[in-house]
């Protein structure tokens, strides 16, 4: 047994969408009581920290719905139905930047919030950037636009809150960590 197992009593289905499903399960705890869990289910993302040249990092501006605001952010993306997350990293590259590449750098993954989602995100680096002369249109309902940024303006996007989540914020904290731009 698990650590702190909870046993999954009933698991009841009850949205599935485009980008996630919600379940809730009825659960026993480890003391043997019962409970219910929320969970969201989420097939993965993945995300890329591009760097350019001239040592800048490439970012995207999109508005983010639920919290009726925009971010600026590393390119990232949903994985497709058991999508290698190195291909997909190639192609939210591709499509949100316009900037291709054929040497992607593993960095780390992690859960986005554990407490009622599974979403595992990739994180990958790269300072190996080729523009294409002719990009893939991204998703049809998805509007970004492309920003270059040093280390240092990126930080004050941060304090600013125009930078404002965890995949972003960590590879800004990873970038500054490894003291290479």
């Amino acid at each position: 047994m698990k650590k702190f197992e909870e046993k999954t009593i009933k698991s009841e289905k009850i949205y599935t969408g485009k980008v996630i499903n919600l379940q809730v399960d009825d659960v026993t705890l480890p003391d043997g009581k019962a409970s219910k869990r929320e969970l969201i289910k989420h097939p993965g993302a993945v995300a890329v920290i591009p760097i350019t040249k001239d040592n800048k990092i490439i970012f995207v501006e999109q508005y983010r719905k639920p919290l009726e605001k925009s971010l600026v952010e590393i390119p990232a993306g949903k994985l497709d139905n058991n999508e290698n997350p190195l291909s997909a990293a190639v192609r939210e590259l591709e499509e949100e930047t316009g900037y291709t590449t054929n040497d992607l750098s593993f960095v780390t993954s992690f859960y986005t919030s554990p407490g009622f989602a599974d979403e595992l995100i990739y994180i990958y680096i790269t300072d190996q950037l080729v523009k294409m002369e002719n990009p893939p249109m991204g998703d049809e309902d998805e509007f970004v636009e492309v920003l270059e940024l040093t280390l240092e303006e990126a930080k004050q996007y941060v304090v600013d809150e125009r930078i404002h989540d965890a995949k972003t914020n960590y590879a800004i904290l990873y970038l500054h960590a490894l003291g290479r731009l």
